[in-house]
């Protein structure tokens, strides 16, 4: 079913074509009023009631005291179910203005809860975005500390292999002055057992 979808009309052109689109004509009630004054204005539609009640008046006239009152016509295109509509009703302009405003409002109402739900979305994602960012910069600082990490050990490592390194060249230096050392000592002691052999026997 078609939505139906009402209009307010205060255009001269636009509500006399509107009417004759559904063979509608400008009356007034009978009774309503005199001499000059039409009194109470209607729209007569071919087929309704409203033969011994209204009389037929001119565009004229039912314009003119249309804009006396300062009167708004609210008219209905089409029925729920896509059907030409003869639904009208003259209204204040004053009343005709606050029903504009309160469409007005609801589609700002409905446009803002739009922008704040897509304002929402954005903070999510900025928000899934900078959480993203802080895993990644975590992640690389734990690999960064693993390396540094592993870099001290190797530092330690070669540490203690050039400390091994510098102690058995240490032990080789020791060694080497104490085979030294009983040479010497070894050459010294032969020497004086032969020179005191020779001195005996000269004896």
């Amino acid at each position: 079913m078609a939505a139906r979808k009402q209009r307010v009309l205060t255009d001269h052109d636009e509500i006399r074509e509107w009417a004759e689109e559904r063979d509608a004509t400008p009356s007034c009630v009978r009774g309503t009023g005199g001499g000059e004054d039409v009194g109470m204005i209607r729209l007569d539609f071919p087929g309704y009631s409203g033969e011994n009640s209204l009389q037929p008046i001119e565009w004229a006239e039912w314009l003119a005291k249309f804009d006396e009152r300062g009167l708004a016509l609210l008219v209905e295109d089409t029925t729920a179910r896509g059907q030409k509509s003869n639904f009208n009703k003259l209204i204040s302009r004053e009343t005709a203005e606050e029903m504009q405003s309160g469409k007005r409002s609801r589609g700002s109402a409905r446009g803002g809860s739009g922008a704040a739900k897509k304002s929402g979305g954005a903070k999510k994602s900025a928000g899934a975005k900078k959480s993203a960012g802080a895993k990644k910069s975590a992640a690389g600082g734990k690999s960064a500390g693993a390396k540094k990490s592993a870099g001290s050990r190797g530092s330690a490592k070669s540490g203690t292999a050039s400390k091994k390194r510098s102690a058995g060249a240490a032990k080789k230096g020791s060694g080497g002055r104490s085979a030294g050392a009983k040479k010497s000592g070894g050459s010294s002691a032969r020497g004086g057992r032969s020179g005191a052999s020779k001195r005996s026997r000269a004896r």
